[in-house]
């Protein structure tokens, strides 16, 4: 386990960030609020929503500390949504599964997915495509960042994490797909204490360790 500002060491001006949490829930608060402190600027985000104005990733949005945003919807933070129509936030849209499967293939280690979503619109302008039994589909590239915070309910001093219901969410495939996994959990317990029955995530893909401090009641 490391100090919050130990960790956050990895984050800096123009960090590819990517982070866990669905409208808030599952979201690792305190990081949030740790970087939004620190003031790096010019981050390009990666998660399920841009959260809201003052909770969740949204804050950091509200903070004029985003320059880009990949994810699957905005309407929860109508601040971004002011930002991308005055240009000073690009933000690119991709539904929710698609998004997800993204992260999983860059987690995994494949270089993309391939979809039949956007056939035929202009979602499809100048992408890739390729014939499968019959079929034309898209590639869609996997995505990866160069941090990722997630929020785990329990994790072990070797970085095995379980998740609290619906906070798992988008968590597990973060920790997957980042060069470094900054981990924010609520019970940090010894080796050998958690079912391994129960392990979602195991400790080859965390990095950091911080204890959450209270973070956000959402």
């Amino acid at each position: 386990m490391v100090s919050l500002s130990e960790a956050l060491e990895t984050i800096t001006d123009g960090t590819s960030l990517m982070y866990g949490g669905f409208g808030g829930i599952g979201s690792p608060a305190d990081l949030i609020a740790e970087i939004m402190n620190k003031g790096v600027r010019d981050l390009a985000l990666i998660g399920n929503d841009a959260g809201f104005p003052d909770a969740g990733i949204g804050r950091l949005i509200t903070n004029g500390q985003v320059k880009s945003l990949i994810t699957s919807h905005i309407g929860s933070n109508p601040v971004a949504g002011q930002q991308m129509m005055d240009g000073t936030l690009t933000i690119e849209f991709f539904p929710q599964g698609i998004l997800a499967e993204k992260i999983r293939a860059g987690g995994v280690g494949l270089p993309g997915i391939i979809v039949d979503v956007g056939m035929g619109t202009i979602v499809e302008d100048g992408k890739q495509k390729v014939k499968l039994n019959g079929g034309t589909y898209l590639v869609e590239p996997a995505l990866t960042a160069d941090v990722g915070i997630v929020y785990a309910k329990r994790a072990d001093t070797y970085g095995n994490l379980i998740f609290d219901k619906t906070a798992r969410n988008l968590n597990p495939l973060v920790a997957m797909a980042c060069e470094v996994t900054i981990v924010e959990v609520e019970e940090l317990v010894p080796v050998g204490e958690l079912d391994p029955e129960m392990i979602v995530t195991p400790g080859i893909y965390v990095d950091y360790i911080v204890q959450r401090n209270g973070g956000e009641t959402r």
